[in-house]
Protein backbone atom coordinates (compact mmCIF):
# COMPACT_ATOMS: atom_id res chain seq x y z
CA UNK A 1 0.00 0.00 0.00
CA UNK A 2 1.52 3.72 -1.00
CA UNK A 3 1.34 6.12 1.37
CA UNK A 4 2.32 9.50 2.06
CA UNK A 5 2.72 11.42 4.91
CA UNK A 6 3.89 15.08 5.19
CA UNK A 7 4.68 16.87 8.39
CA UNK A 8 5.98 20.40 9.07
CA UNK A 9 3.17 22.58 8.64
CA UNK A 10 2.32 25.37 11.31
CA UNK A 11 1.56 29.02 12.19
CA UNK A 12 4.68 31.27 11.16
CA UNK A 13 4.66 35.30 10.56
CA UNK A 14 5.22 36.52 7.52
CA UNK A 15 8.65 36.67 5.96
CA UNK A 16 9.46 33.29 7.94
CA UNK A 17 9.84 30.09 6.84
CA UNK A 18 8.76 26.24 7.69
CA UNK A 19 10.12 23.06 5.48
CA UNK A 20 7.86 20.41 5.09
CA UNK A 21 8.54 16.63 4.73
CA UNK A 22 6.53 13.96 2.76
CA UNK A 23 8.06 10.13 3.44
CA UNK A 24 6.89 7.42 0.90
CA UNK A 25 5.98 4.24 1.77
CA UNK A 26 5.39 1.13 -0.19
CA UNK A 27 6.59 2.18 -3.25
CA UNK A 28 9.75 2.61 -4.97
CA UNK A 29 11.16 6.60 -4.39
CA UNK A 30 13.96 7.35 -6.97
CA UNK A 31 12.14 6.26 -10.14
CA UNK A 32 9.17 8.76 -9.80
CA UNK A 33 8.80 12.58 -10.39
CA UNK A 34 7.27 13.88 -6.91
CA UNK A 35 5.21 17.36 -6.48
CA UNK A 36 3.84 19.73 -3.96
CA UNK A 37 0.30 20.87 -4.30
CA UNK A 38 -1.50 23.55 -2.78
CA UNK A 39 -5.20 24.39 -1.72
CA UNK A 40 -6.71 27.90 0.20
CA UNK A 41 -9.76 27.79 1.58
CA UNK A 42 -12.05 28.83 -1.68
CA UNK A 43 -9.51 27.98 -4.39
CA UNK A 44 -8.76 25.23 -6.92
CA UNK A 45 -5.56 22.84 -5.88
CA UNK A 46 -2.53 24.34 -7.70
CA UNK A 47 1.14 22.70 -8.46
CA UNK A 48 3.69 24.44 -6.49
CA UNK A 49 6.64 22.45 -7.27
CA UNK A 50 7.95 19.10 -8.85
CA UNK A 51 11.10 17.81 -8.48
CA UNK A 52 11.99 14.66 -11.25
CA UNK A 53 13.86 11.33 -10.68
CA UNK A 54 16.84 13.64 -12.33
CA UNK A 55 16.69 15.93 -10.06
CA UNK A 56 15.24 18.68 -12.43
CA UNK A 57 12.87 20.75 -10.62
CA UNK A 58 9.99 23.20 -11.54
CA UNK A 59 8.00 25.99 -9.85
CA UNK A 60 5.28 27.67 -9.85
CA UNK A 61 6.37 31.73 -10.72
CA UNK A 62 4.09 32.73 -7.53
CA UNK A 63 7.01 30.89 -5.26
CA UNK A 64 10.08 30.94 -7.56
CA UNK A 65 13.41 32.29 -5.65
CA UNK A 66 11.25 31.42 -2.37
CA UNK A 67 10.60 28.10 -2.19
CA UNK A 68 12.74 25.11 -2.62
CA UNK A 69 12.11 21.41 -3.27
CA UNK A 70 14.74 18.55 -2.72
CA UNK A 71 14.70 15.01 -2.23
CA UNK A 72 16.65 12.17 -0.38
CA UNK A 73 16.38 9.06 -2.24
CA UNK A 74 18.15 7.27 0.75
CA UNK A 75 15.21 8.13 2.94
CA UNK A 76 12.50 8.00 0.65
CA UNK A 77 11.40 11.82 1.89
CA UNK A 78 10.74 14.52 -0.62
CA UNK A 79 11.34 18.81 1.10
CA UNK A 80 10.11 21.83 0.27
CA UNK A 81 11.53 24.67 1.91
CA UNK A 82 9.73 27.55 2.63
CA UNK A 83 11.11 31.26 2.68
CA UNK A 84 10.11 34.57 2.59
CA UNK A 85 6.32 33.44 3.25
CA UNK A 86 3.33 35.22 2.80
CA UNK A 87 -0.19 35.62 3.45
CA UNK A 88 -1.17 34.26 0.25
CA UNK A 89 0.58 31.23 0.60
CA UNK A 90 -1.35 30.01 3.20
CA UNK A 91 -2.62 26.77 2.38
CA UNK A 92 -3.04 22.98 2.99
CA UNK A 93 0.13 21.84 1.03
CA UNK A 94 0.24 17.95 -0.53
CA UNK A 95 3.15 16.18 -1.46
CA UNK A 96 2.66 13.69 -4.77
CA UNK A 97 4.27 10.70 -6.13
CA UNK A 98 3.28 10.85 -9.76
CA UNK A 99 3.12 8.30 -12.57
CA UNK A 100 6.43 6.93 -14.09
CA UNK A 101 4.85 7.62 -17.86
CA UNK A 102 3.24 10.98 -17.24
CA UNK A 103 5.87 12.52 -14.64
CA UNK A 104 3.94 15.61 -13.91
CA UNK A 105 0.64 14.14 -13.38
CA UNK A 106 -0.23 12.83 -9.98
CA UNK A 107 -0.50 9.03 -8.77
CA UNK A 108 -0.89 9.19 -5.31
CA UNK A 109 -1.48 12.48 -2.82
CA UNK A 110 -0.52 12.57 0.78
CA UNK A 111 -3.35 13.37 3.44
CA UNK A 112 -1.75 17.08 3.65
CA UNK A 113 -0.32 19.75 6.20
CA UNK A 114 -1.59 23.30 7.20
CA UNK A 115 0.60 26.06 6.60
CA UNK A 116 -0.57 29.55 7.77
CA UNK A 117 1.48 32.55 7.18
CA UNK A 118 -0.22 35.40 9.52
CA UNK A 119 0.70 37.72 11.75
Amino acid sequence: QVQLVESGGGVVQPGGSLRLSCVLSGSAFASYAMGWHRQAPGNQRELVATIFNDGTTNYVDSVKGRFSISRDNSKNTLYLQMNSLKPEDTAFYYCTRNWVSQPTTPRYWGQGTQVIVSS
